[in-house]
């Protein structure tokens, strides 16, 4: 039988280490996984697209099944980037763990302070919720199906104070959500750490599996 595959794309300042435990579980339920490493603070989003082009393509060739992404935070944003410019062939499912998809209100508080936009990069400029129009550009409406769990669970208690409850610390609730989803969770966890959460691994491979968190859901 064709097996499918899956990429994961870690946040920035992340690894590929951080979906460690995820990557273990998708595996054992039989997945095929490409967990990418990207300089997710070096670049913007449209080169850091072009730079992880030729590991999916790659990827995507030696499968015999559909490619599905996995991504947390900002490898939500980046998936779609990539996904406007290079559709792969056989795409299947979406999950996004956490991402700002209507922007973060942290970074908009933060990018204009030097350290911040010393240490996040081309990248971090682009995830506020006050979006130019180069950067509208990048992310079109989505055509494909996008599971998406959001957290309510934070450890920052300054920077949670500055968002909008609910909230995982650093992305609120309703700035998960993106037109055209297929699916929506909540999962009582903080930003970091939704990828190695229990529940969100099981309901991610439920997804990725169904199309949908739960059954009936």
């Amino acid at each position: 039988m064709p097996q499918d595959g899956v990429v994961l794309l870690h946040g920035i300042s992340r690894t590929a280490r951080s979906f460690h435990k995820m990557e273990l579980a998708i595996g054992r339920a039989g997945y095929a996984i490409l967990n990418l490493d990207y300089a997710s603070r070096r670049k913007p989003l449209q080169e850091l697209a072009e730079d992880i082009h030729p590991a999916i393509d790659s990827f995507s060739g030696s499968v015999g099944g559909s490619v599905h992404f996995v991504c947390h935070s900002m490898g939500g944003l980046l998936a779609r980037v990539y996904l406007a410019r290079h559709r792969t062939r056989n795409l299947g499912r979406v999950v996004m763990l956490g991402t700002p998809n209507g922007g973060s209100e942290i970074a908009d508080r933060l990018m204009r302070y030097l350290p911040y936009r010393t240490f996040f990069g081309p990248a971090g400029q682009q995830l506020g919720t006050h979006r130019d129009a180069a950067t509208a550009e990048l992310l079109p409406p989505i055509d494909y199906p996008v599971g998406i769990i959001a957290g309510d669970r934070s450890i920052y208690p300054v920077a949670g104070a500055l968002l909008p409850r609910p909230h995982d610390g650093r992305v609120s609730v309703a700035n998960t959500v993106v037109d055209g989803m297929a699916d929506h969770m909540v999962v009582h966890a903080t930003h970091p750490w939704l990828m190695r959460h229990d529940e969100a691994i099981a309901a991610t491979i439920t997804f990725l599996r169904d199309g949908r968190f739960a059954i009936g859901s």
